[in-house]
């Protein structure tokens, strides 16, 4: 087993926020949104529902994917958190179905702090999961910084009537969560030196792990609507996937969540951005959730709806990929008084 090396530069003592929990507040952000985007006739994606990424029409059998992503340090490694921050970044593309085929670096860099080292290992983590999933590296863009920033722009590929929509779901379907929440309650206590080496080794296989390997084991099986989870929180990104036909029941007790983080969590440990995101979504659900429901995920899992007659195929063929926490963690009900009811 390869050992686990952690390379501790402090990246995260010299930030406001880590991660995804760094993001703006879900209500401001979507009504902004809203008055910018304009439809087009070669915009495949929708314009109203925060698509992961946007979907363009280049030919009757070819449409480009376009997305960007870039976050603040999460752990203090430099090398590991250009591997999460690249997982990130891709993770849009793998959430629409697609292929990813290049990527260019988005860069803020804080050099009053930090030497040029420490940049060359961010960078290096970041080829790496690029190199990983067979996109490429194929330049970049920086500038100077008070807070480090990294991510990527990514450019992928798919057929445009096979991407995943985030808000298609049929009644009937079964949801699948790939990956543990916890991320934000954990990316929260290596910032306050709260976290054991062990407790940061199990919180970078999770974000650094790709959803790249989600799309293989879903190949030649049905997915009716997809999104990742990151800064809004599971049940945001949830609310994300709702239409006027469905609600959702989902199973409270299953979703699968970091034992580290629930320990942290109960101490009071919890990212600023996951009070937000349970504010953002508490009028959607018909009882108060737990608070990890909304942690603000950095490089989370997919959230997959999948008809029943291939929902345990894709679950199998999920943890045969390495997706060993993925669960069926809800179904998708006709349309009722509540988005989403906790049972």
């Amino acid at each position: 087993m390869k050992q686990f090396v952690y390379n501790d530069k402090k990246l995260t003592k010299f930030i406001k926020a880590s991660g995804c929990a760094a993001k703006l507040d879900p209500s401001g952000l979507t009504q902004s949104i809203a008055e910018i985007l304009e439809p087009n006739a070669k915009i495949l994606s929708s314009l109203n529902s925060n698509e992961d990424a946007g979907v363009l029409m280049l030919s009757s059998d070819l449409a480009l994917v376009q997305t960007l992503d870039f976050i603040t340090p999460v752990v203090d490694d430099p090398f590991l958190f250009g591997q999460i921050a690249a997982a990130n970044s891709l993770s849009d593309v793998f959430a629409m179905g697609a292929n990813a085929l290049s990527a260019m670096n988005i860069v803020g860099f804080d050099k009053c702090n930090f030497s040029q080292e420490i940049l060359h290992e961010i960078m290096a983590g970041g080829k790496s999961k690029i190199k990983e999933c067979g996109a490429i590296l194929v330049g970049g863009h920086s500038i100077e910084t008070k807070e480090n920033i990294y991510g990527l722009s990514v450019t992928g590929s798919v057929h445009p009537d096979k991407f995943w929509s985030n808000n298609t779901a049929k009644v009937g379907d079964l949801l699948i969560l790939t990956k543990p929440l916890g991320s934000g309650v954990m990316s929260t206590a290596i910032k306050g030196d709260m976290a054991s080496l062990s407790q940061i080794k199990e919180a970078v296989s999770i974000m650094s792990q790709l959803n790249f390997y989600a799309i293989k084991a879903c190949d030649g099986l049905e997915i009716n609507a997809a999104t990742d989870v990151t800064g809004f929180g599971f049940l945001g990104h949830l609310s994300e996937m709702l239409n006027e036909r469905v609600s959702f029941e989902i199973y409270e007790n299953v979703v699968p969540v970091l034992k580290s983080a629930k320990d942290l969590a109960s101490q009071g440990i919890i990212p600023e951005g996951s009070y937000k995101n349970a504010h953002f979504t508490k009028n959607l659900c018909n009882k108060e959730a737990n608070i990890l429901l909304s942690d603000a995920q950095t490089s989370g899992g997919l959230i997959l709806s999948v008809p029943d007659k291939d929902a345990y195929k894709v679950l199998a063929n999920l943890k045969n990929a390495g997706y060993e926490r993925a669960e069926i963690i809800g179904t998708v009900k006709s349309k009722g008084e509540f988005g989403i009811n906790l049972v």
